[in-house]
């Protein structure tokens, strides 16, 4: 015989399609065994495409958010140009303010003519002292939690915004109307509505956590789906094996279990549009990171749609043959492979070493660094991930290959995992990657929340540093001493330190290169929180050096010369022929220290006695808050006092906490969300635990008939599910720390959290638990005598 005649021919796409569609008539034709194995796989799979289908959403969702945003924007948002007036025109004024640590949008509007185009979403500009809100809004308005709130926004509501003017449902926004607006109180002029913002290049570090977060949260979704096709596997085996005996050779046998496999795969996209479907209508209920969505606007985007469609039944299909490659179908007997040949360990570290390289090859980014491409990253942490489902079934091997004698329950837990351990890992090996993943985020957010902890706000040697400030685009020092002295009589506030800035330069400098520095006017009390002065009183001026800053100080010294002419208002925007103003001759210098906020402020100090701050040119007037942290809505009293004050004054809060609050609120998201992975994957484990016990229960009906006591099963059930969980987590703990500690190295940042592990480790050991309980009442029902019975 030649070895062309040995060599068996390649099957065709007819031979293909033909035992495809046998194995499709098999699982419609099985019974009502094959349409429960069906139905099981199916629903395991429909969980992951529900997933993948709301991963596909996300763009669609971002994109309808950012137009809406972009519609209501004022046609001139960022031009330097405003609009000329005419019966089209409109001023308006941003005042956005927060309560309770959410934003609530507002905006005042004056229109110039009858003309005036409405805000999307708005039917009608309201009239003075009128507000338009959005629905949210009202519902908070109205509640007794939005009582000082309602203090804050005075104005009388006459109507609703509508989808179209909204961001997300639960936006929290208004539009008020005005008579007293003025381009010189801050206001601007445009004509219309429609504005498209240039897109800035995405921060570095936030591009590699958003691509690890899309690795992490869809990685063990693929692979939940691949082994959701898997329910059943052993029964499955055992049908094989009579195909065998009827001349079906063994690759027809593993083409015709595929097409059983493509018909539970193209139920489970069924199932999963279904949920999506029905889920989709509650969108705007669910808040994460605090954002959410109209159901319109979750739609999936069409090319992943398709390729879900498409991936979903070619896993389905791979994952059959690959796993029946293990298996020997004989006639009327089956053979597994992993029983007689142990797993080998080279070819399973391949991947996690070429995710390694692959992060290590990846140059340390800067935040400045717009070059970064986020795809070394995502293949990277795909490959250590995805390398782990290959570790955990030879984990679980070497570990149980070597367990010892034990009580009755143990030994046959360990004896079943001794004899085939992939009825266990296979769903296990979703949680391990899901659990890696989270644990791997969980330590980059930590390490890039550390950077923004001392950025600003550091009290140097004051015992108190403030905790808001009051900006105001002009200079009015009446306005400063009403919002100072209300500030001083509300309560919770312990410090106020209102001040006017501008800067100066000589004004017999050199064109082109003058000499600059900074002009702050403010009272003596004040000014002795800037500076160490030896006197002060009203009429008095000052230059005050930084202390080691020598470049900023010899700015001052060649700019604040004892009797010489300054310009105010230098920059720009000072014009041809600025104001001028001479400094005393007798000057005295002083050294500054840092303010309240930690800033210092350097070059010429004035009370208003030695210069009028009125009419400043290019001058900010900002006003900062201490506040006393132990009384409660502190900082929404202070706000609500500067609102009455002037609705134009813009609060900003320290730099630290404003980030610091962001990340903490990602990383919750990030919590919220691998919860939510890992509950659907231990979904998938009950099911294949309750598929498992189906497919044994005449071996445990003949183990209860020979006397072995209930809890003696119901316990060898825990060992057998809790012992892969155990090497799961640990071998996730592992990779996660190991995935983070490479991260992190990206985005050059310290680790600071090395017990992420332990919420997702103690969850993963809360679902065995919960999983285990879940079994016992069909273990129980099993083990009843009818499972003795056959034909």
């Amino acid at each position: 015989m030649t070895s062309r005649s040995r060599t068996r021919p390649v099957p065709g796409p007819r031979t293909w399609l033909r035992d495809l569609v046998f194995g499709v008539r098999l699982a419609r034709t099985g019974g009502r065994e094959g349409w429960t194995r069906t139905l099981l796989t199916a629903f395991g799979v429909g969980l992951g495409v529900l997933l993948m289908l709301c991963a596909a959403s996300v763009p669609s969702l971002l994109d309808a958010r950012t137009a809406r945003e972009e519609a209501r924007q004022a046609s001139n948002a960022s031009s330097e140009v405003p609009a000329s007036r005419s019966h089209h025109s409109f001023l308006h004024l941003d005042t956005s303010t927060v309560f309770r640590g959410d934003t609530v949008s507002g905006e005042l509007i004056q229109p110039d003519g009858a003309q005036a185009p409405p805000p999307p979403g708005v039917r009608s500009i309201p009239g003075p002292g009128e507000m338009i809100v959005s629905p949210a809004l009202r519902d908070l308005l109205h509640s007794a939690a939005g009582a000082l709130l309602r203090d804050r926004i005075g104005y009388r509501d006459v109507g609703t915004v509508t989808q179209a003017g909204l961001a997300q449902p639960g936006e929290l926004l208004y539009y008020a109307g005005s008579s007293s607006l003025s381009p010189d109180r801050g206001a601007l002029r445009s004509d219309g509505y429609g504005h498209t913002a240039a897109e800035e290049p995405l921060n570095p570090m936030f591009l590699v956590l958003i691509t690890l977060v899309c690795v992490v949260l869809l990685v063990p979704v693929i692979i939940f789906i691949a082994t959701a096709v898997r329910f059943g596997g052993d029964r499955q085996d055992r049908r094989l094996a009579a195909l065998r005996l009827l001349g079906v050779d063994a690759r027809g046998v593993r083409r015709i279990a595929s097409g059983e496999s493509l018909v539970a795969a193209v139920c489970g996209l069924a199932v999963g549009a279904v949920l999506f479907a029905a889920l989709r209508v509650y969108a705007g209920a669910f808040r994460l990171w605090g954002v959410s969505a109209f159901p319109s606007d979750v739609a999936p985007v069409p090319g992943l749609a398709v390729a879900t469609l498409l991936a979903v039944p070619a896993a389905a299909v791979l994952a059959t043959q690959i796993a029946l490659r293990s298996v020997t179908a004989e006639p009327l007997s089956v053979a597994r492979l992993a029983g007689t040949r142990s797993r080998r360990l080279a070819w399973r570290l391949v991947m996690p070493i070429v995710g390694t390289v692959l992060l290590l090859a990846v140059h340390t980014v800067s935040p400045k660094d717009s070059s970064m491409s986020p795809l070394p990253v995502a293949f990277g942490a795909a490959c250590i991930l995805i390398g782990l489902t290959g570790l955990l079934p030879w984990l679980v091997e070497v570990v149980v290959a070597r367990l010892g004698a034990g009580p009755v329950s143990w030994q046959l837990a360990v004896r079943r995992l001794q004899l085939d351990s992939g009825f266990v890992t296979r769903p296990l090996t979703g949680v391990t990657v899901a659990v890696a993943g989270a644990i791997a985020l969980q330590m980059a957010l930590g390490g890039m929340q550390e950077q923004f902890r001392h950025l600003s706000g550091s009290p140097g040697s004051h015992a108190r540093h403030a905790d808001m400030t009051v900006y105001l685009p002009y200079a009015d020092q009446r306005l400063v001493r009403r919002l100072s002295t209300g500030l001083e009589h509300t309560k919770g506030v312990t410090g106020v330190l209102g001040l006017t800035e501008t800067y100066v330069s000589r004004s017999d400098a050199a064109a082109g290169m003058p000499a600059l520095t900074s002009l702050t006017v403010a009272d003596c009390a004040t000014l002795r929180e800037l500076a160490a002065l030896p006197s002060c009183h009203d009429g008095d001026t000052f230059v005050a050096r930084a202390p080691g800053h020598s470049a900023v100080n010899r700015q001052v010294t060649a700019t604040a010369v004892p009797g010489g002419q300054l310009a105010l208002g230098a920059g720009p925007d000072s014009g041809a022929h600025p104001r001028l103003w001479r400094l005393p001759a007798s000057v005295p210098r002083v050294t500054s220290h840092p303010d309240p906020m930690g800033e210092y402020h350097h070059g010429v100090l004035a009370t208003p006695g030695a210069l009028d701050p009125k009419g400043l040119p290019a001058a900010d007037t900002s006003v900062s808050i201490t506040t006393d942290s132990r009384v409660a809505d502190a900082a929404e009293y202070a706000r609500n006092t500067v609102a009455r004050t002037d609705p134009a004054a813009r609060i900003v809060t320290l730099l630290k906490e404003d980030r610091d609050k962001q990340y903490t609120s990602v990383k919750t998201g990030i919590l919220i969300a691998s919860v939510a992975t890992l509950a659907v994957i231990a979904a998938s484990m009950l099911v294949s635990a309750v598929e498992q016990l189906r497919a044994r229960r005449r071996m445990l009906s003949v183990l209860v008939a020979f006397g072995t006591r209930r809890r003696t099963l119901a316990l060898s059930v825990l060992w057998q599910t809790g012992l892969p969980v155990v090497l799961g987590t640990a071998l996730a703990t592992a990779g996660g720390l190991g995935l983070g500690v490479l991260v992190l190295r990206v985005v050059a940042k310290p680790v600071q959290q090395w017990s992420a592990f332990v919420p997702f480790a103690a969850t993963g050991a809360l679902s065995v638990l919960v999983i285990t309980l879940c079994t016992l009442p069909p273990l129980f029902r099993l083990m009843r005598p009818e499972g003795l019975q056959t034909e």
